[in-house]
Order: C-alpha cells, then structure tokens, then sequence
C-alpha cells in the first residue's frame, strides 16, 4: 500500500481493543466513500464509539487482518446528526450518560444538544429524570474530556505523533501543557522512548517558545538522570523522532 500521507474522516462504530496503558487502539470507523468499516491503528488517550474523527496516516497491508489505516494525528469533531450525538453521548465516554440518557437529552435539545452541555449545562435539569448530582457527574466528565482535547490538540499541532502525545498525556494528565512548556526536557527524564537529544531539538519550534531564548544546553540539564536504566534508553532511544 502507499506510504504517502492521507486524511480520512469518520465515525468510531465499534472498538476492538484499547490499552489504558499505552493507549494503542483498534477500532473500526464509518467513513463516506467506504463501503465497508475501516480499521483504524493508532495510539488514543481515550476513544468510543459515536466518536467523530478526523485522522492523518497511512494504509497499510496486515499480513493476518488485511488493510489498515495507521493513525499518525488525529482530531476529534463534532458529530453533525441527531444519531451521530446519540451515540456519542451514549458511548461510555461521559460518565453519567447512558444510551437511554442520552436519547432523553437529545430529543429535548436536538442538534443543539453538544453546544448545550458545552456552555449552558444546568439546562439538563430540563431533561425529565436528571437531577442536580447527575448533571454534575456529566459536567465532571465533560470537562475531563475537553482537557484531554486541548492536550492532543497542542501536542500534535508542534509535530508530537499521536503515540508520544498519549504518554506525555498519561504521564502528566492535566498538568501536559505546562510542563513540556516549562521544561520540554522533563520529558526526556519521565517519558521512555523521548531521549534528550529529541526534546531538544522536535519538540518545539524555536520561534514559539521563550525557553529556547536562554543559551542552548550542550548537556543534559542537572536533573536528567544518569542511572543505568535512563542511560540505556538515552543511548538506544534517543534517536526516535516524534
């Protein structure tokens, strides 16, 4: 297959496997202009069906499951139909909401349900059946789900793949932005696969931030660990791009 770089856009109908751990996934997408589902492969720090994609990588031939789609980047988007917001709300992915929840909240809110939950959220006691303590569980959850957003989006908008971007989210949670933005050589020492040689020089454009404005370290800076361990994935790992 080719290994030239393409966009495919879809919804997430099932997940055929996920590890919380290192966020590699499996799953199958609905994609126009496909008959048939697409396997996706790729790493997600959180993925459900009802999930609407827009991802970036290459086809692949699987010598035992056939062709694939080798996620590089991806964004999530809004799901644009009534059936589209359904299953999304009703995937799993915010806690609180169900599929028979989710149903009840789009019927009263339409295609205006995601804006809704969005910035007028106490409108769900409008739904017959939410009180105040689930409308809180959603909101929670909601917002989990925009921080893990705003991650992913600023990771791989500086050329961080999705594999990498998922263990730094893993690693540092919420706390993602401010750290590799503080210090992008903390990721050297924390993360396994990212050597210092490649926070130095992939994770950020020198023109963006002021921290590569301080005179450029030709060593490790103090804190980067010299134990065995770290030196040896500093030696073979170094070399990995992002």
């Amino acid at each position: 297959m080719s290994g030239d770089l393409e966009s495919l856009i879809g919804v997430v109908e099932r997940l055929t496997y996920h590890s919380a751990e290192s966020g590699y996934s499996v799953a199958r997408l609905k994609s126009s202009g496909h008959r048939d589902l697409i396997t996706i492969v790729g790493s997600f720090p959180n993925i459900q069906a009802g999930q609407t994609l827009k991802l970036l990588g290459i086809w692949r031939e699987h010598p035992k499951f056939g062709q694939q789609f080798q996620v590089s980047q991806y964004q999530e988007t809004k799901p644009a139909t009534i059936t589209g917001i359904e299953k999304y709300l009703g995937s799993g992915l915010i806690k609180g909401v169900g599929p028979v929840t989710a149903k009840r909240i789009v019927a009263h809110f339409g295609l205006d349900t995601l804006d809704v939950i969005e910035h007028s959220i106490e409108r769900l006691h409008e739904v017959p059946g939410i009180a105040k303590k689930r409308v809180k569980m959603i909101q929670t959850a909601w917002d989990k789900q925009k921080a893990i957003k705003e991650v992913m989006v600023f990771l791989q908008s500086h050329g961080v793949s999705t594999t990498y971007a998922v263990k730094i989210y893993k690693h540092y949670g919420d706390e993602s932005i401010t750290t590799v933005t503080n210090n992008p050589y903390q990721l050297a020492t924390d993360i396994y696969g990212i050597g210092f040689v490649t926070a130095d020089a992939r994770v950020f454009a020198p023109t963006t931030w002021d921290w590569l404005k301080r005179p450029i370290l030709s060593h490790p800076p103090p804190h980067y660990s010299t134990t065995p361990a770290t030196a040896k994935s500093k030696r073979h790992l170094n070399q990995v791009e992002f």
